[in-house]
């Protein structure tokens, strides 16, 4: 029964998993099937001698044990022992020459270790001996999609599925196939990328540009030359994602996927209401395929995660974790998982922030690595782990002894943790002495009195701050928070002071300072789209468009999928007279169902009026298709339909034969007002009466505040 509900908790949670093993091997030390659970562990947590005292225990009580032989086979494999392998093979088949299910078990142990080549042919092996075998046919199948062989590997999911119309995988990835049939591609040379075909032409061309930047400098770096296509999909289901990375619905927390030769990620679409920078995770997943191929797929996670997650912070100010509150605690408590162990950090962490922790200290390796022995030496490593050496090995061989080196990077991150925030007071009272000294954390007046005595404390600074905020005592609320970030100007995360002062110096009107003050927790946060929005509500008041073009960029980097990135990047754009960058931001609008589709088909007929008329014609016509009354966008359609300038011909007269409109309407309508803000662009603010009839591009609508009304009104029409 304990072993029972090991296997059950197995896929999902180790911690459950070990103590019921534990309960379940202290019954009866010798049961084979624990045993093997805990083997099965021990070779994906990358602890080979472990490992090893567990298969003496099982050859002891049973020497001719199949699947503990499959097991010393893979451990020969990843240590580059090939004939060890072949011979630990065939001794798990001493019995039963055509047993398939240990060609399946190693095949699949070594496609969980991302040697998807070396599991495929395994499972062909398995199925020469047994054509019929499923599970080998489910496995080949999705080996072969994570290799490209995408033909073969959607042919056999079929088969499979018609052969066991309940077999969960193949039922999953057939109807993931008929999916995404419908995604667009895009292709820029070995860069091919599929992406729901909305998706693909709100942001597929730039992260197409990004995945090609990615592939030459990083190429560069390490020294690899791409010689086969990479395969990239980007999924708005959350489920398909799941599906066609793991075979079965779930992976909650994965943003991306790497498997060598295809990526898998998750769009913003699928993220929910706070999605992560997507640019940032292609770069992250792009560096795996350069890392995955070097080394030929063999690289423990630890070294792999950490080498992307360094290369995001180098390529981006704003990309990529770093140090903060939480990982300063862990560092200067001694909770860092020792080198030589490290990818056991990715299997049974305490917590999802023990796992983000083990995402920062990876990278923190690989960039003690760099500082000390030069990009050389990581480059060197993964020469040895791509002709099979262990990492450990690897590691002595270009850095120091694996003591001396554990010991000189906890010094190298201690040293780190010490300088962030060397100034603030990091103690935080915790629940025993809040209760004994009869502390009223929730009390403005109580932390003041607190605060008081402990002037430099970074938590009660905020925490005083936040509730006098809550309070609406923003004046109040400034000096804790002022003196918060002066104490720690790196601060980020949730429990910053940057949004509570913005917030502060917005509701006292002090819209300079917030302004700062924006500026500066953007500069230390890469996906808080209500500060970007902020920021270009605010830059557009001040007329700095290109403050407002920047964080429409950086806001379309996180959300592509929202209408406020856009809006205030054709406003930015035509401002700067940029009209291709204005004319973009506004055919992406158009595609994501916007408010006000007329008013955005008449700016677009504007714009492209002198370059493509009959663009220009059609958007209009669509504009006076929805509003028929629309007068301005009636003297568009006559001058879009009129002789050329040049015509010797006198023009036809524009002015409806018996018109009731109002003297305005009989201005030439040849020469609608031109774009340029300096000259005379900026038209006189319509009457009243004629609101109805007059259209202005102004981001009126934005979510956070209605900009609108703080703009002069302007249309945009090229002449």
């Amino acid at each position: 029964m304990f072993y029972g509900v090991a296997a059950s908790f197995a896929p999902s949670d180790a911690k459950q998993m070990s103590d019921a093993l534990e309960k379940a091997l202290e019954i009866n030390g010798k049961h084979l099937p624990s045993l093997l659970l805990q083997l099965d562990y021990l070779i994906d947590s990358e602890n080979y001698e472990e490992a090893d005292k567990i298969l003496k225990k099982v050859f002891k009580i049973n020497p001719s044990q199949p699947e503990a032989w499959c097991y010393h086979a893979v451990m020969r494999h990843l240590e580059g022992d090939y004939l060890g392998e072949q011979e630990s093979r065939l001794k798990g088949m001493e019995f039963y020459r055509k047993n398939p299910h240990v060609d399946f078990l190693i095949g699949k142990k070594l496609s969980q270790k991302y040697r998807f080549a070396e599991g495929a042919a395994y499972q062909e092996k398995a199925l020469q001996l047994k054509p019929d075998h499923l599970p080998s046919k489910i496995q080949l199948a999705q080996d072969l999609l994570r290799l490209g062989r995408e033909e073969e590997g959607w042919k056999l999911a079929e088969e499979v599925h018609q052969a066991d119309g309940y077999d969960v995988s193949s039922f999953n990835l057939v109807m993931l196939r008929d999916n995404i049939k419908g995604f667009s591609e895009l292709r820029d040379g070995l860069i091919v990328l599929r992406m729901d075909p909305i998706e693909s032409k709100l942001y597929g061309q730039e992260a197409l540009e990004l995945l090609k930047k990615a592939e030459k400098e990083l190429s560069r770096k390490y020294g690899l030359t791409l010689k086969e296509p990479v395969h990239i999909e980007i999924f708005p289901d959350k489920k398909d994602f799941a599906i066609r990375t793991f075979g079965m619905p779930g992976g909650d927390g994965y943003l991306g996927v790497c498997f060598g030769k295809l990526i898998t990620a998750n769009s913003p679409a699928s993220q929910g209401a706070y999605p992560t920078n997507w640019q940032s995770v292609l770069w992250h997943e792009f560096c795996h395929v350069i890392t995955l191929q070097i080394t030929q797929n063999r690289m423990p996670r630890w070294l792999s995660e950490g080498i992307s997650v360094y290369e995001e912070r180098r390529q981006s100010p704003f990309w990529g974790e770093r140090m903060n509150p939480d990982y300063r605690k862990m560092i200067l408590e001694e909770e860092m998982t020792p080198v030589s162990k490290l990818s056991e950090a990715f299997l049974m962490p305490e917590s999802g922030l023990h796992l983000q922790f083990a995402y920062y200290q990876s990278s923190l390796v690989v960039e003690y690595i760099i500082s000390r022995y030069g990009l050389n030496g990581i480059r060197n490593i993964l020469k040895d782990l791509g002709v099979g050496k262990e990492i450990n090995q690897a590691l002595e061989n270009h850095t120091d002894s694996m003591k001396t080196l554990e010991k000189d990077f906890v010094a190298y991150a201690e040293e780190l943790a010490k300088s962030f925030g060397r100034d603030a007071d990091w103690d935080r009272p915790d629940a025993e002495t809040i209760r004994k000294e009869g502390l009223r954390m929730d009390d403005a007046v109580a932390l003041q009195e607190w605060v008081n005595d402990h002037p430099d404390n970074l938590w009660g600074l905020v925490r005083l701050g936040r509730i006098l905020i809550k309070e609406k005592k923003y004046e109040q609320a400034k000096f804790p928070l002022e003196k918060a970030i002066q104490l720690h100007p790196q601060q980020s995360g949730n429990e910053s002071a940057y949004p509570f002062l913005a917030a502060a110096y917005r509701e006292l009107e002090e819209f300079d300072e917030e302004y700062h003050i924006l500026k500066r927790w953007a500069a230390r946060e890469d996906s808080v789209t209500d500060c970007y929005a902020r920021i270009m509500e605010v830059a557009s008041k001040r007329e700095d468009w290109q403050t407002v073009g920047e964080y429409s960029d950086r806001f379309f980097a996180v959300n592509p999928l929202r209408q406020g990135s856009y809006r205030y990047r054709a406003l930015a754009a035509m401002f700067q007279n940029d009209f291709p960058t204005a004319i973009k931001a506004i055919q992406r609008q158009l595609l994501l169902d916007p408010v006000d589709p007329v008013d955005l088909h008449y700016q677009l007929a504007g714009l492209l009026a002198l370059d493509d008329p009959d663009q220009a014609k059609r958007h209009v016509l669509q504009a006076l298709e929805d509003a028929p009354r629309f007068r301005k966008a009636q003297q568009l359609l006559l001058a879009l339909i009129s002789e050329p300038a040049e015509s010797t011909e006198p023009a036809e007269s524009t002015e409806p034969a018996e018109s009731t409109e109002p003297a305005e309407s009989t201005e030439p309508a040849e020469s609608p007002e031109p774009a340029d803000p300096e000259s005379s662009g900026q038209s006189e603010s319509p009457k009243p009466e004629d609101q109805a009839e007059v259209c202005w591009i102004t981001p009126n609508y934005w979510e956070i505040a209605d900009v609108g009304k703080s703009l002069t009104p302007c249309h945009f029409i090229r002449s």
